[in-house]
């Protein structure tokens, strides 16, 4: 690369998201060349010793988004192949550390920075002998999750699980400062800068402030605590993340991190403080790779969201039918909760936007706790029931899938699971494939869902 050649910056990212086409959006802005590495343009050559990458780029951001995915090892195989050929921001060593919720609070507070106690064991017994240091109420997660699946706030005076599903969990410290509606801090950091920060604050019938979930946010940019914005900016360079949204809640004695992301959203910063990370981003891969970038351009990109289409984006290839995993009308699952899992019968209906769990099974496995209520039309009824909603995982075959699922009473059914859109989405559906071969086709009970 020449000195006023373009730095080609490839954003390693699978998915379609805001944050990606804003920062590809941003490269192209700041006068140089983006590159979208996807499934659809992107490989990599060993040929006499020699290693290409397709498309060739000079530094990659990395975007994969790991902590959603059933085998986030793939991934960061993925990422660490790339990372061994060319410079990255925010490596596989660094993101590992940091999509792991207790290996972030292990090596965060072997480095002295407040985080909440917490509890990991390999055993039943051993996690529910310390359960009670945690008091009556805790918070139960499993190791790796986003957008606050996989977290929980949990009666400790009953037993809880080592692992939901094939996911490790642990227990953790409930800090809550007061009685007003629950909050957290994120602050945005990008390099050794702080980019913004904002309040997050839980939707009504909710503990947690994802944004995802629905939560509200509140600019905190401007009068951000000192000893919140050290330790943000400390904990983001003690985990090796150049850009990261760190999570912190304060407590009578300061403030503890959470978690630290390294793949945040900026849709609800941006809605918060109208600054976008992703000139930022840009800016430090452009630099990082010896290229250079107007300063004030820089910021008066962040005042923008841009996430239009790039034109780097690559001819997308649709999927073929064999790519998509089939599932039958009526499919072996299992559901698990915080205190056990069961396999079961489960029937898949494509006209159901969310699945739905039996009351007695929910209890049996620790469905909840309850998230809210939903109200779900039946029949000619123009109101409909409310009903509770829960967070469960459905394992499927080798794939487990967590969703916001609603809890109601299917004793008088057939299946004690009905499978929505929210999970079939994923899947083929073939009407004529039955786990319960031997059980009769259009039951009366069936035809009533």
């Amino acid at each position: 690369m020449t000195d006023d050649a373009p730095v080609r910056v490839g954003v390693l990212s699978l998915h379609t998201s805001k944050e990606t086409k804003a920062i590809l959006n941003a490269v192209e802005d700041l006068g140089h060349e983006p590159v979208w590495l996807r499934r659809e343009n992107t490989a990599i050559s060993i040929e006499n010793s020699e290693v290409t990458l397709e498309p060739d780029v000079d530094i990659i951001a990395n975007r994969l988004l790991l902590s959603n995915t059933e085998e986030p090892a793939e991934g960061l195989g993925l990422a660490t192949t790339f990372e061994r050929i060319r410079p990255m921001l925010n490596t596989p060593d660094a993101v590992l550390g940091a999509i792991h919720k207790f290996a972030t609070g292990a090596t965060l507070a072997d480095w002295n920075i407040r985080v909440p106690d917490a509890l990991l064991a390999l055993s039943n017994d051993r996690l529910n002998e310390g359960r009670e240091r945690f008091g009556d109420v805790g918070v139960y997660k499993t190791a790796i999750g986003t957008h606050g699946g996989g977290t929980w706030k949990v009666d400790l005076t009953e037993p809880v699980n080592p692992k939901v599903g094939n996911r490790q969990a642990f227990l953790q410290e409930m800090i809550d400062r007061d009685d007003e509606a629950h909050r957290d801090l994120r602050i945005y950091t990008v390099g050794d800068e702080i980019i913004g920060a904002m309040y997050r604050y839980a939707p009504e019938g909710d503990w947690r402030t994802n944004v995802a979930l629905g939560g509200s946010v509140q600019d905190a940019s401007n009068d951000l605590p000192e000893e919140a914005a050290e330790t943000a900016l400390y904990a983001a360079d003690v985990l090796g993340l150049d850009y990261a949204g760190v999570d912190l809640v304060e407590g009578h004695d300061g403030w503890f991190v959470l978690e630290v992301n390294p793949t945040a959203g900026f849709k609800g910063l941006y809605e918060a403080t109208e600054t976008s990370p992703a000139p930022y981003i840009a800016q430090l891969a452009i630099e990082r790779a010896g290229g250079e970038v107007d300063p004030e351009r820089v910021e008066g990109l962040s005042n923008t969201l841009d996430d239009s289409m790039p034109s780097s984006m690559p001819r997308p290839e649709p999927p073929t039918s064999e790519e998509i995993p089939m599932i039958g009308y009526i499919e072996d699952v299992v559901v698990i909760g915080t205190s056990g899992s069961r396999q079961t019968l489960a029937k898949s209906d494509t006209g159901a936007t969310r699945s739905s769990i039996d009351t007695s099974l929910a209890a049996e496995i620790g469905a909840g706790p309850i998230k809210s209520m939903t109200r779900v039309r039946s029949g000619s009824s123009k109101t409909g029931k409310a009903r509770p909603v829960v967070d469960l995982v459905i394992g499927i075959g080798g794939n487990q899938h967590t969703v916001t699922a609603s809890v109601e009473d299917r004793g008088h059914m057939d299946y004690p699971l009905l499978l929505g859109r929210d999970i079939l989405q994923h899947y083929r559906v073939d009407v004529r494939r039955r786990a319960d071969s031997d059980h009769p086709a259009g039951t009366e009970a069936d035809l009533e869902e």
